[in-house]
């Protein structure tokens, strides 16, 4: 996890949170009160978010003890506990809800990349999230479905290019599409891979065609299985190949059968549900 944008997500989080201050806080506990609080799971799941909970923790207060007893990427069950942290009562109460936001959605997302990655056992296909996620949440969004098994696609529009229906419709067609991505990498020196969406058979052709040294991977944009099969042969492993669009829970192991190196799944992230947790005082 990188942690100097764990950081900053935290930063501006609190910022949000806390404006001038956590007055239900500040007008009834004692500034310097200690405190215990758990994570008590409520749902069950794939728990993401606990290296982010430390992580908050240890921001606001360093010398907060955080006991984790289950990990990211673990099988939680209702009723378990994921964590104590012992610390300043005003830490515990004003991390609250950032910590809950955070991992009840990630492990939703986690929950439902889990359940995606379990269609895919016994397939060499890899699943991939896309950019359809919350504005300046993506960080931890992406890092859940990593969690819960899935693969990474591209994090932005800066680490590697993905020409789609629009960039090739605005630039002319494929061809100028292509060659005019290409030569900006050369131009700029970037070391940047290119992906290109392909609408039908005969775009695949064309890109097979005129991509060699250029393009790395090709994108089946609403193919198919049968097409899908079809665009395999004509790529012929020469290039990397992603299946997207309208792929779900129930359809995913026909796309897989197919040998598609990748498909990606927008609803991975828009579309899970997040996680009943809930972070309790101990009273001792």
């Amino acid at each position: 996890m990188d942690n100097e944008l764990l950081q900053q997500l935290i930063t501006a989080a609190l910022k949000e949170d806390i404006g001038g201050g956590d007055h239900s806080t500040l007008s009834c506990i004692p500034k310097d009160k200690q405190g215990k609080g758990e994570l008590k799971i409520k749902q069950d799941g794939i728990l993401a978010g606990v290296e982010v909970a430390r992580g908050i923790f240890k921001l606001v207060e360093p010398s907060a003890v955080f006991t984790a007893y289950k990990n990211d990427g673990d099988t939680m069950v209702f009723g378990e506990k994921a964590f104590e942290v012992n610390a300043s009562i005003h830490t515990i109460l004003t991390c609250e809800r950032l910590i809950l936001n955070c991992m009840q959605r990630m492990s939703g997302i986690a929950t439902l990349t889990h359940q995606y990655t379990e269609k895919l056992k016994g397939y060499s296909t890899k699943l991939l999230d896309t950019r359809k996620t919350t504005p300046n949440f993506r960080f931890l969004e992406k890092e859940a479905v990593r969690i819960g098994g899935g693969t990474n696609h591209r994090f932005g529009l800066y680490d590697m290019m993905m020409l789609k229906d629009n960039h090739i419709d605005y630039a002319g067609g494929l061809e100028p599409a292509i060659n005019k991505a290409y030569q900006y990498t050369q131009e700029n020196n970037l070391n940047l891979k290119i992906e290109v969406e392909t609408r039908s058979l005969q775009d695949v052709e064309t890109v097979c065609r005129i991509g060699k040294g250029k393009v790395f991977r090709i994108m089946l944009d609403n193919f198919t299985p049968e097409q899908i099969t079809e665009a395999l042969t004509i790529i012929n492993k020469e290039y990397e190949s992603e299946a997207s669009g309208g792929i779900n829970l129930q359809t995913i192991e026909s796309f897989a059968a197919t040998g598609v190196d990748y498909v990606s799944v927008g609803g991975l992230i828009h579309q899970a549900q997040s996680l009943d947790l809930s972070l309790k005082a101990v009273i001792v």
